[in-house]
């Protein structure tokens, strides 16, 4: 079938001679045969488009209507967007083919986003996931991101000399060095000079797990404490020493914990307060409605006016057997 594959023979999309009739029936075999394969059909079903676009570049539109790209696609039903991700495919393979690396025989152990992945990444990355696809080993995209992943960590400029000299020299495994990257862009460049200098001192192995873990916490803190009203209104709060002294203390871990739930407090607070509001409206609505004729309505709305008044008094628990508790929440405008 891989024979069948490369005897295609695409028409020259420059060319006058064949005809549109002549053009378009070569095209529309080729497309028919690609039926038959894997990535292999994506591949050339991309070839196959892009002459066909080409062709419409070159001739544009005829007065007769016979050919353009987009009627050729809506013939079939294609839509623009996965007819150009097939391009996008096809440019990739024939790319990487010409660079020598890769067997045009081993395409088929790549995944169809594993291959536009290994496309993306840079040449010495490429050069390795070609080696192994050549080697008939089956290529998956988390492979090529976890590959691309850790070149990106062994070259970033985020890490001190003696950790990028290291991690270059497979001293230090790039796998591990890799989050550190990652979260270190995600902090202000005052605290990445922070950890930088501490793991200058100590580029080991236990040093950069432990540098990762802080590094994630402090990005952690500083994002929580961003979207936090209750925060951002004292003004006389220091984040930066604060955080410092939780680090000094070796509980980051545990003050990010309490931001994350500050935060989701703060939320469940906001969409308390629309609820709360909006049922008061239509508590209010409902009870001028009612009257002496439906008592069991007024009943039910009497019932309801923990809820819609302030304090509200909400009864949570016996579930489970869990004990009935009873929680007060005061909402006040201003």
């Amino acid at each position: 079938m891989e024979a069948a594959l490369h005897a295609l023979d695409l028409p020259d999309p420059e060319a006058d001679d064949p005809s549109e009739t002549e053009f378009l029936q070569k095209v529309d075999q080729a497309w028919s045969v690609c039926d038959r394969f894997d990535l292999q059909t994506e591949i050339w079903r991309g070839r196959i488009l892009r002459r066909i676009r080409d062709r419409g570049k070159r001739h544009g539109r005829n007065r007769d209507g016979t050919f353009t790209f987009v009627q050729w696609l809506r013939e079939r039903d294609i839509s623009k967007s996965h007819a150009y991700s097939l391009i996008q495919l096809a440019d990739s393979a024939d790319n990487l083919v010409a660079e020598g690396s890769l067997d045009p025989a081993c395409v088929n152990n790549f995944s169809k986003p594993a291959f536009l992945a290994t496309a993306k990444a840079a040449p010495p990355v490429q050069q390795l996931v070609n080696t192994a696809a050549n080697e008939g080993e089956r290529i998956t995209r988390h492979q090529v991101k976890r590959l691309d992943d850790e070149f990106t960590a062994a070259s970033s400029v985020l890490l001190p000399d003696e950790v990028r000299q290291r991690t270059q020299a497979q001293v230090l495994p790039p796998r591990a060095v890799a989050p550190l990257v990652k979260e270190l862009a995600r902090l202000p460049k005052e605290q990445q000079e922070q950890l930088r200098q501490a793991l200058a001192a100590t580029p080991e192995l236990d040093a950069v797990k432990a540098t990762t873990q802080t590094a994630r916490s402090m990005a952690t803190v500083l994002d929580a404490a961003l979207a936090l009203n209750t925060l951002r209104e004292d003004g006389s709060l220091n984040l930066d020493k604060a955080m410092g002294e939780a680090q000094r203390l070796e509980v980051l871990g545990i003050l990010a914990e309490i931001l994350r739930h500050a935060r989701q407090v703060e939320q469940a607070a906001s969409q308390l307060n629309r609820s709360w509001q909006r049922m008061g409206d239509l508590h209010e609505r409902l009870w001028l409605e009612s009257g002496d004729g439906t008592p069991h309505l007024r009943h039910l709305l009497e019932t309801l006016e923990s809820l819609s008044g302030s304090p509200l008094h909400v009864s949570i628990g016996a579930l489970g057997g869990q004990e009935r508790l009873r929680v007060e929440i005061t909402v006040s405008g201003g």
